[in-house]
Parts: structure tokens; sequence; C-alpha cells
């Protein structure tokens, strides 16, 4: 059985809409683009050896589009290596609509999406999912996942569409290496899923050592 990634990048208050572009989600939300700035050569080495391995794509409708328009073209340009990567392994689209799949490699999901997933799963050996914040959520709750990278900026939008909007249960990871932080300030975090419910406690207990005179 191969496992599921997801690529997230989000700020501080964890949206996670529209990171690339200014037109990348321009209804309604007005901070398109904003994870450009904070971009640097560690964040941008961090996000390309996240990709190391894929030998499949799993996308939302909305990213689909959005990459099926642009990395056709980015071949022998400055992203030649991902966009290398990106047109050669296969693409499951994730869409209750009808969208154009002109993207050599595309695949449109049935309505099962999660029988789906789990046969894309045990196809295929590192599956990436790369934004579809709508897709995420359903990820999310289903614990359909094995991996969380999750790149955290040092900015806060306070509007916006959040990683956790309507798609969590309670769920524990597990942090798989040390976080890593980049010049401009984005933190690296890197999680798989684990096993169980999030326990509770009593931090007043007295071998916490809380509330206790010195």
């Amino acid at each position: 059985m191969g496992l599921i990634h997801i690529e997230l990048f989000a700020t501080l208050d964890l949206v996670g809409q529209a990171p690339g572009t200014p037109d990348e989600d321009p209804v309604g939300f007005p901070f398109g683009g904003w994870q450009a700035p904070m971009m640097d050569e560690v964040a941008g080495a961090q996000v390309l050896a996240a990709y190391e391995g894929t030998d499949a794509l799993l996308l939302g409708r909305r990213t689909y589009d959005i990459f099926a328009a642009y990395w056709p073209h980015q071949e022998g340009g400055q992203d030649n290596e991902i966009a290398t990567l990106f047109n050669r392994v296969p693409k499951y689209v994730a869409s209750r609509g009808r969208p154009n799949l002109s993207w050599a490699g595309s695949t449109q999901l049935g309505t099962d999406l999660a029988g789906a997933v789990r046969e894309i799963r045990d196809r295929h050996e590192h599956v990436k999912v790369v934004g579809s914040l709508n897709l995420v959520q359903t990820l999310l709750r289903e614990k359909l996942f094995d991996r969380l990278d999750l790149w955290l900026h040092p900015i806060v939008l306070g509007v916006g569409k959040k990683v956790f909007d309507g798609g969590a249960v309670p769920t524990n990871v597990t942090l798989l290496e040390p976080p890593v932080a980049a010049p401009k300030g984005a933190v690296y975090l890197r999680y798989g899923l684990a096993d169980g419910t999030p326990a509770t406690g009593d931090m007043s207990a007295p071998d916490r050592g809380v509330g206790q005179d010195d």
C-alpha cells in the first residue's frame, strides 16, 4: 500500500487559499499570491525535495485547472524539474463536474471518492495532494492521508478559506522530522498520521508541577 501525502502552504491563521498568484482565486479573496513575497532558496529547496519520488498527483478541480493551464508549458524553463515530473505522472481529479482532461495522463475520479482514493493508494507508492482545499478537507475527515507537509508562513490574513474548515475530526499526528525555518520565516512541518484520537489530561496534577509553591 502506498502513501497519500498532503502538501499545503498556509498562513499563521491557517488560511490556505490562493497562495500562488493574484488571479488564482480572485472572487472575494483580496490576498491571492500571498506566498510569493516569502519564498526564498531554502523554502524552494524544501518544496522541490518534497516532490521527490512522486508517482501520482491527486487534485481537486480548481487546482487541476490551474496546473493544467500552466505546467504543460513549463518544461525547459526555470521550473523544469517540477514540470517534467508533473507532466509525466498520472493525474487523478476529484470533481462533481466535467473537467477538461486535456492534460496528458489525467483521469476523473468517480462519485465514491473514498473508494477511489483507496484504489489509488494501492496502485501508487507516493501520491501527492497539492492545494485542493475542498479535497483535503474530505481526506482529513476520512483520515485518508498518511503524511501532511505544512509550510507555515509568518503572516495573518484574517480572511480566506482555512486548511481545516469543516474537514477535521479528532486525529493524532506525529512529527516525522525536526521543523526547518527558512530565512524569510516560513516553517516546514512534516507530520504523519498516528493511531487513536487526542488524549486529555490535567495540567494542575501534582506530577506536572503546576500551581505548586516554590
